[in-house]
């Protein structure tokens, strides 16, 4: 009986044994690499993307300066006044009509005639006492801080030249003074232009010259310098001789009326003394 230990040893004995598979080996050993290799790069991709995600979420978004707005001045009548842009010019008028945004106050005698307003154009309208120029009616009831006022609702119609132009207007009437606003852009201009009407207890307006007392007349320089001395603000006189003006009767008024200045500030005033 053959042990197994000896029958193992003839069977090794009869398999054939050549070279080792080095060639193979060595193959299989690069592609398991390569596996290793490629997953461990995703692996680290997925890594570096997550990284910068979560920096991206981290890092908050880059501040940025709001636009400045535009520079603006106040006109108005007493201390009831009315912010408009810079750029907007002073009774820039043809006919009674703007051809450029423009602020108007203190017109004096105008001509009217048949001039259509150009489209894109932007206006305010300061007066004092009763709004009747316009035919002003109360539509609503509202405060500028904390004074009641009274608001025209904003109205458009086409005008002759079929432009359409859109007005409204605010009354205040215990200060005596009404803001008429008109757009030839649309609508919501003219409810911005009113929202800018102010109460600035720290100012007084340079007091009107084309306004009638209530003899119908314009005042005199005597009564203007009054009245300035009234409000607060300091006259400064000068003199034009004129053979054909009245003595007394008001040339000039520099800043012009409905400036807006500090208590103590100086007004030159330019009246005729007849020659």
């Amino acid at each position: 009986m053959t042990d197994l230990p000896d029958l193992l040893e003839r069977t090794a004995a009869r398999t054939p044994v050549g070279p080792p598979p080095l060639e193979a080996l060595h193959t299989g050993a690069k592609r398991r690499r390569r596996r290793r290799t490629a997953t461990t790069v995703g692996a680290a991709a997925a890594a570096v993307g997550a990284v910068i995600s979560a920096t991206a979420l981290l890092t908050p978004p880059p501040q940025t300066t709001p636009a400045a707005p535009p520079p603006t001045r106040l006109v108005g009548i007493g201390h009831a006044a009315i912010a408009v842009p810079a750029t907007w010019g002073t009774n820039q008028l043809t006919c009674a009509t703007p051809r450029v945004d423009t602020v108007v106050v203190d017109l004096g005698a105008i001509t009217y005639c048949a001039m259509p307003r150009p489209a894109g154009v932007e206006s305010v309208q300061l007066g004092q006492g009763a709004p009747r120029m316009f035919s002003f009616h109360a539509d609503e009831t509202l405060e500028i801080d904390g004074v009641p006022a009274q608001r025209q609702r904003t109205t458009c119609s086409a005008d002759w030249n079929h432009v359409q132009v859109c007005s409204g207007a605010v009354w205040i009437p215990s200060r005596d003074v009404w803001f008429w606003a008109q757009s030839s852009t649309r609508a919501d201009e003219v409810d911005r232009i009113l929202r800018r009407i102010v109460l600035v207890p720290d100012r007084v307006a340079v007091p009107l010259v084309h306004t009638y007392d209530r003899a119908g007349r314009w005042p005199t320089a005597d009564a203007y310098i009054a009245e300035l001395t009234r409000l607060g603000l300091k006259p400064a006189l000068r003199t034009v001789r004129s053979p054909n003006y009245a003595t007394g009767t008001i040339h000039a008024v520099s800043p012009g009326p409905g400036t807006m200045l500090a208590p103590g500030a100086t007004v030159t005033v330019t009246y005729f003394v007849k020659s």
